[in-house]
């Protein structure tokens, strides 16, 4: 395999004939007597330029009177300008009289005129007499043929004479055979300064140490490439997600000390492909500012995913517009996420025709994110078909929450039976709300043994709710550890109903406290009432009730009085029944009364029997025979009979 990205990386034959005659003058030419080999004629001064035109009268005058040295040299300064003509009757002169620099050069330019074989030739010559570039060149000529083992053997010879560039192309050939000794000669290579093969032994290093960390088997990448979410709609059976975009999840620790090392010295040199590890490197660990410069200098360099990276980080730290700029820069040098980004950019701000034409653009990318956002597009616009349509294509192309998104809508048009196979096939590539979906799927069939299989494998990858139903079963069961266990991992995930059952469950072992002692001091909170104030806290009233039980028992009237009233304003009968208890015992029946009668029209049967007592002792007496009846109608069984004597006793007071 052949890289391209670096200058110290001879090209293939057809296009390096043509389009790099400079850099392969500055790649294989030899040094030759006080020649620099590194001048960059393309930045030269006017004194550069000087200096460089005296050398070559000097070497001139030189080669004319026959001196060797001079030949050689002054064909080399030649040849590296480009003046083949003017430079190949002093390489011939000088290699004739069995110059060794002279043949290496020779070949050179040979090779830059089309005549590879001959090249080779004095190539052959150069390297027999010791000439580690010369080796390192009939080796590359021999690999182009597909000559293996020759190529080994001459890269081998230069890459032993310390040549660096020799070293990187036999690691490159070794690696290509799957062979270890490639490391050994990247990192020869790496140490000469060869940021190439300095990023390439990076890349072996970080995928040694990940897969030592997760396995031969797994696979992952440390680079943290921007993408896009997942997401369903919120009324379908799933767990709602964001379809906005963000970086990938399920990325390895981080890179060793070593491998980051060689990451940083080859972009130190330019490589920019390091830059952007490096970058990743460092915003994993949360040196931001430092990640942001090596994003940008990579960016600056045309590296697109640096761009898409550099547009995140701006954008976490709040300037959007910023990250737009960048975003749109990745976009139209093709990276795909950046063109995902900048859909749900405009997405967020209602301009949706700009939002699917940045999203189409991220599918032409080649980015099957672009298909499902699309999808999301159109689902909250109502446009279903065209929702499905995109799910599909994102679906087929392997996209797991496309998968289970166009479930769901399968499902919501009646389709149970379309619906279950792209379910399982999102679900058995990873999708957990996937996983979820199929257990409400059967437990809606009353299949209850296989929504619990379905439920359990999404609760292993953490799924909140899935934790809850498994929780819930468990408990059905008489499981009350497997059940408490589920329920901690359900509520500690956010679930208010988790939060109460699990409240409950701690709530039966509690011992009786028995009766509250006068001038006792107040009892801390217990876990159980932590878990019913967290649920309560979420809006969940009957938890809300149980807190303001608790804080009644505890003798905190106040506290109960907020839970109880936050639980009956949001349409719990049991907290206005409870909080009408408790304004009755303070003396505001009137009030109280307000709240027993909201509580009885929602079905409360003790409400209703509070409000005939109150009605028989103001008496009211036909009002308390209409509350009666309606405790006798609302239950429970001891409240009905109570209301029926209380009635029968009003109905002899009025025909009395």
């Amino acid at each position: 395999m052949v890289f391209m990205g670096d200058r110290a990386t001879l090209l293939e034959t057809g296009r390096f004939v043509q389009r790099h005659a400079r850099n392969a003058a500055d790649e294989i030419i030899e040094a030759v007597g006080a020649v620099d080999t590194a001048v960059d004629t393309t930045a030269e001064t006017d004194a550069d330029t000087e200096n460089e035109t005296e050398t070559e009268a000097r070497h001139r005058r030189a080669a004319e009177r026959g001196d060797l040295a001079a030949m050689s040299a002054l064909g080399a300064l030649l040849l590296r300008r480009g003046d083949l003509d003017g430079a190949e009757p002093y390489l011939r002169g000088a290699t004739a009289e069995g110059d060794r620099a002279a043949a290496n050069n020779l070949g050179v330019l040979l090779h830059q005129r089309g005549y590879a074989e001959e090249a080779a030739g004095w190539w052959r010559v150069a390297a027999v007499a010791g000439s580690a570039p010369a080796a390192h060149a009939l080796g590359r000529h021999h690999r182009e043929r597909g000559d293996e083992p020759a190529a080994e053997y001459w890269l081998r010879q230069a890459a032993e004479q310390g040549h660096a560039l020799g070293a990187y192309a036999l690691a490159d050939l070794l690696e290509h055979r799957s062979d270890v000794g490639a490391e050994r000669w990247l990192r020869a290579a790496a140490e000469q300064g060869h940021r190439e093969a300095a990023y390439r032994l990076a890349l072996a290093l970080e995928r040694r140490a990940t897969e030592t960390t997760r396995g031969p088997h797994e696979t992952g990448t440390r680079l943290r490439v921007p993408g896009t979410g997942a997401a369903v709609p919120s009324d379908a059976p799933a767990t709602a997600g964001a379809a906005a975009p963000g970086r990938a999840a399920g990325e390895p620790g981080g890179a060793p000390a070593e491998a980051e090392q060689w990451f940083r010295q080859a972009a130190a040199r330019g490589h920019r492909r390091a830059a952007l590890h490096l970058g990743a490197i460092l915003e994993h660990r949360g040196e931001l500012k430092e990640a942001g410069r090596w994003y940008l200098s990579s960016a600056k360099e045309g590296e697109a995913k640096a761009a898409c990276a550099l547009g995140f980080l701006l954008r976490d730290a709040g300037d959007e517009e910023s990250a737009a700029v960048w975003w749109l820069r990745a976009a139209q040098d093709g990276d795909g996420n950046a063109a995902n980004a900048l859909g749900a950019l405009h997405a967020a701000r209602g301009e949706q025709q700009t939002a699917e034409r940045w999203y189409r653009a991220a599918m032409d990318a080649g980015d099957v994110n672009g298909a499902y956002n699309l999808g999301l597009l159109c689902a909250a616009q109502d446009r279903i078909p065209q929702a499905e349509q995109w799910y599909r294509r994102a679906a087929y192309a392997g996209h797991r929450e496309a998968a289970n998104a166009l479930a769901v809508l399968l499902l919501q048009a009646g389709d149970a039976n379309g619906a279950e196979p792209w379910f399982s096939k999102a679900a058995e590539a990873g999708s957990v709300d996937a996983a979820f979906n199929l257990g409400i799927l059967h437990a809606g069939r009353d299949d209850d043994r296989t929504a619990l299989v379905w439920y359990e494998r999404a609760a292993a990858a953490g799924h909140t709710e899935a934790a809850l139903q498994v929780g819930i079963a468990a408990l059905r069961d008489g499981d009350e550890r497997t059940a408490e266990r589920h329920l901690r991992c359900a509520a500690g995930g956010g679930s208010a109903e988790a939060a109460f059952r699990l409240a409950s469950v701690l709530d039966a072992r509690r011992p009786d406290p028995g009766p509250a002692v006068l001038g006792a001091p107040r009892e801390e909170k217990t876990e159980c009432e932590e878990w019913y104030e967290r649920a309560a806290q979420q809006g969940h009233r009957r938890a809300q009730v149980r807190v303001g039980m608790l804080a009644a028992g505890r003798g905190d009237l106040a506290e109960a009085d907020r839970w109880y009233r936050e639980a009956a304003e949001a349409g719990s009968r049991n907290g206005a029944f409870n909080l009408g208890l408790l304004l009755a015992r303070e003396g505001s029946e009137r009030e109280a009364a307000l709240w027993w009668t909201r509580a009885a029209r929602a079905g409360h049967g003790r409400a209703a029997l509070r409000l005939a007592l109150l009605a028989a002792r103001r008496g009211e007496l036909t009002e308390g025979r209409r509350w009666c009846a309606r405790a006798v109608e609302l239950g429970p069984a001891e409240v009905a009979e109570r209301a029926a004597r209380l009635s029968e006793a009003l109905h002899q007071e009025l025909t009395a």
